[in-house]
Formats: C-alpha cells, structure tokens, sequence
C-alpha cells in the first residue's frame, strides 16, 4: 500500500469491465490505491441470478444505478430499482437476481474485499473468476 491518494475516476469504462460468472465487475478501486475500502461498479445480466455469498469481515453498500431486481439478503427478498439502498453487515447471506433490464450497483466493501479476499459461497459451485476464501 503506497501513501493515500485522492482517486478521480470515471465510471463505466466497458473495456475494464471483468466477467466473473453473472457479473460484471469494474473496479473503481484499484489494488495498490487500496486502504481501508473497495469499490465496484457492478453488472448482473438481465434475468440471471448470482450464487449466495457472504463476507465474514467486510460491511458491504450497494446502490442500484440502473435496471432491477431482487435482492435476497439471509433469504429474505428485497425488491431493487433505481435509488435504492443497501448495507449489509459482515455475516450477510446475499445474492442477487436482475430483471430483464439487467441490474446495475456501485458496491463499497469497508474494510476492502476482492474476488479472491473475504468471499465465502454457500453451497454450489464457486463462479469463474472469485477464489472462495474458504479454499
């Protein structure tokens, strides 16, 4: 970790947009700017469904930019569209599921998560792209 830098970044850069299973993940974050968060915008295809996940550290926000959804958090459904948001403690069941529009997020974890740090996956196969921190 370098010294503290301001980051001003534009969002929405396709080309950095990395596929990992159902989503799409572009980090606004990057790994050596990294202090005490990360930062994600955040894609899940229309009609498609994320595997249920949790952090054992990390407090996690979304904010749904764009399209809708569902979110089911400890099993329990929550409807998603433009405006609405989301604070997940450490130990939060989470997943997702888009509409036909697909579903858009900023997504901030504090302290900072990646694909391959602090992901665990409830039951089923690990999407390509996360390392279950369980393995």
């Amino acid at each position: 970790m370098g010294s503290p830098e301001i980051i001003v970044r534009t969002a929405g850069n396709e080309d950095a947009l990395k596929q990992l299973g159902p989503y799409g993940i572009e980090t606004l974050i990057m790994v050596d700017e990294e202090i005490r968060t990360t930062a994600y915008r955040v894609k899940v295809q229309a009609e498609s469904s994320t595997s249920t996940s949790y952090h054992q550290i990390a407090e996690e926000l979304y904010y749904v930019l764009a399209g809708e959804g569902v979110a089911i958090l400890d099993g329990v459904e929550h409807e998603l569209k433009v405006g609405v948001f989301l604070r997940l403690p450490p130990g939060t069941k989470h997943a997702f599921r888009a509409g036909p529009n697909g579903l858009e997020m900023l997504d901030i974890h504090a302290p900072g998560c990646r694909p391959d740090r602090d992901v665990y996956f409830v039951g089923g196969e690990v999407p390509v792209g996360f390392k279950s921190a369980a393995e």
